[in-house]
């Protein structure tokens, strides 16, 4: 597949997917299903082992969906523009390997949802925050209400959500929506070096450990160790595991082999 809204670049073990639609990036129809097949592909891959998402240009990682092109859509085409959405967030939130958002820019309504979607969010110092969805009459659709609400909790949630204003990258550090800031020149070299410390580890602890972070999240404390449970069995079976004790035993460097 060629794509247009899109490109993807890989250093190493590290892919590296630019939302390419400068200056502002917006987000419509044909970028989701750009995403959704290059998140297939980066999940079958095994040579990668970490993914960043940016933004083209230093005004916007994403800054929100394409307005012009959702205006004239019926009740049943929006509709399915947000099941491509959330099919696309979906694959980008579950893939089996982590996935760093380096946020250059504005990253506003489905903007700001892809990044929540990411296992850590990088920010820029200029970048902005928002979903503004209220101030067109309408709300989130992209995972928004459910997500920001689990990450930062219900009340600062519900100030972004119900006022529709943005927050600078210093409050969003604050409420927990960043990870770290940085200036925007570092922004991606330290993307890139967090992603190839996180590609130095062992693939499949890496995986059962996202699966057991999200899956238990949204279960009962005692289902949420149950699935931990297992996911620790499925590591302590991997060669890996027993290269990772052996190491500290013999106090060397780990050679994990990704089984």
């Amino acid at each position: 597949m060629t794509y247009e809204t899109i490109e993807l670049a890989v250093k190493e073990n590290i892919a590296i997917v630019y939302l390419n639609r400068p200056p502002y990036n917006p987000l419509n129809g044909q970028l989701f299903r750009e995403l959704s097949h290059l998140f297939d592909r980066l999940e079958q891959d095994t040579d990668i082992k970490a993914v960043i998402i940016t933004g083209t240009g230093d005004r916007a990682f994403a800054a929100g969906a394409d307005i012009k092109d959702m205006m004239d859509l019926n009740a049943n085409e929006v509709l399915q523009f947000c099941q491509v959405s959330r099919l696309t967030f979906f694959k980008i939130e579950s893939l089996s390997k982590p996935v760093i958002a380096a946020i250059n820019g504005l990253a506003l309504g489905g903007g700001c949802e892809l990044a929540l979607t990411c296992d850590i969010r990088l920010v820029s110092e200029h970048s902005k925050f928002g979903l503004p969805e209220i101030n067109l009459g309408i709300i989130p659709g992209g995972g928004g209400t459910q997500r920001l609400q689990r990450l930062i909790g219900q009340a600062k949630a519900k100030e972004l959500l119900y006022f529709g204003e943005m927050i600078d990258a210093a409050k969003a550090l604050e409420i927990g929506l960043a990870n770290r800031v940085v200036p925007l020149a570092e922004l991606l070299p330290e993307a890139v070096a967090l992603a190839k410390k996180l590609a130095e580890k062992p693939v499949v602890a890496m995986r059962m450990m996202k699966t057991a972070v999200n899956a238990g999240y949204h279960a009962d404390l005692q289902t949420a160790l149950d699935l931990e449970m297992a996911c620790f069995g499925n590591a302590y079976a991997s060669e890996d595991r027993r290269e990772g004790m052996q190491s500290f035993v013999e106090k060397r460097k780990a050679q994990f082999s990704g089984r």
